[in-house]
């Protein structure tokens, strides 16, 4: 359930557990690079990537042991709880991956960050969350530093294809996020982690099995990478359900976007590129919109109960 009375100080933990999850996830994209560009298959390094994650939050369950699930949910590693959380990600990272081969990066990342506004659509819909004026101003800033940092698309040269596989994984994203919420009712974070991990690890394990690329590692380098971006996805998965606990739906995915903008200073400690007065003011956009929403908004009494996080 949502916290619409959450205190300042409950939003701005929830808020920068939300950022280090975005950071953590904006550092998979260079790492996935470095692992392909050595050959390696991007259905074993997913593999890889995964069972890493998996067998981090596992033993971080079994040191921790957090408090068991609802009776009516039953526990973390049911086949359906795993097959939801697993899926979701599988799909979204595939689909966003997959864009790429039509579609240049700067404009794939550009559409897969309109998900916020299928976020915000969606639950106002839904009845889920209010939309209030913080929140348009806060996505309009979040979209609008984005499209600074990495250029508008130019809809007349966008390949078809291209154009509706990266939307299909934003839209599958904006409908991930409030399923993550429902799964994780009466859950501790950690417990929906697993289930995202462990689920994930099984369906890219048959990808990578089907076409025979699991155990072909070009080099340590490579496998390095792959293992990294697990153990950076485990920190990911809890930083994100975290914030989500707290900051709800809209406010989460709005937060997300300090992602591109991470990894877009990635690309200038690590890789030498250069820095342009877009992304400054890209950044500075994002950041206005993060801070926009640190301010708690109380729902009124008649529509508390359905507001959900």
């Amino acid at each position: 359930m949502s916290t619409p009375h959450a205190t300042r100080a409950a939003l701005w933990r929830g808020t920068l557990a939300v950022v280090l999850s975005a950071c953590c996830f904006g550092s998979i994209s260079p790492l996935t690079v470095i692992a392909t560009d050595r050959g390696m298959a991007l259905e074993s390094i997913q593999t890889w990537r995964y069972f890493t994650s998996a067998l981090v939050l596992v033993g971080i369950g079994l040191w921790q042991r957090p408090p068991r699930a609802a009776a009516s949910l039953g526990p973390w590693y049911r086949p359906r709880t795993l097959l939801l959380a697993g899926s979701g990600q599988a799909l979204v990272a595939t689909l966003a991956l997959l864009a790429l081969r039509w579609l240049p990066a700067a404009t794939a990342s550009f559409l897969f960050y309109t998900y916020p506004a299928w976020v915000t659509i969606i639950t106002a819909v839904r009845g889920l969350e209010p939309l209030d004026r913080t929140r348009l101003v806060a996505l309009t800033l979040s979209l609008g530093g984005i499209a600074a940092m990495v250029g508008a698309p130019d809809a007349a040269s966008l390949a078809p294809v291209g154009l509706a596989v990266i939307l299909t994984a934003a839209l599958v994203y904006a409908l991930y996020i409030p399923l993550l919420s429902s799964l994780q009712r009466g859950r501790h974070p950690l417990d929906v982690s697993r289930a995202i991990a462990v689920g994930g690890t099984a369906l890219f394990a048959v990808w990578s099995l089907s076409t025979g690329t699991l155990f072909t590692i070009p080099d340590r380098v490579a496998f390095g990478a792959s293992l990294l971006q697990g153990i950076l996805s485990a920190g990911s998965f809890l930083g994100f359900l975290a914030g989500l606990k707290v900051l709800g739906n809209v406010r989460t995915a709005i937060t997300s976007t300090v992602e591109p903008f991470w990894t877009t200073l990635l690309g200038v400690l690590l890789l030498n590129q250069g820095i342009g007065s877009g992304t400054i003011l890209g950044g500075a956009a994002i950041m206005g919109a993060v801070l926009l929403l640190q301010r708690p908004v109380a729902s009124p009494p008649a529509q508390s109960s359905n507001v959900v996080t």
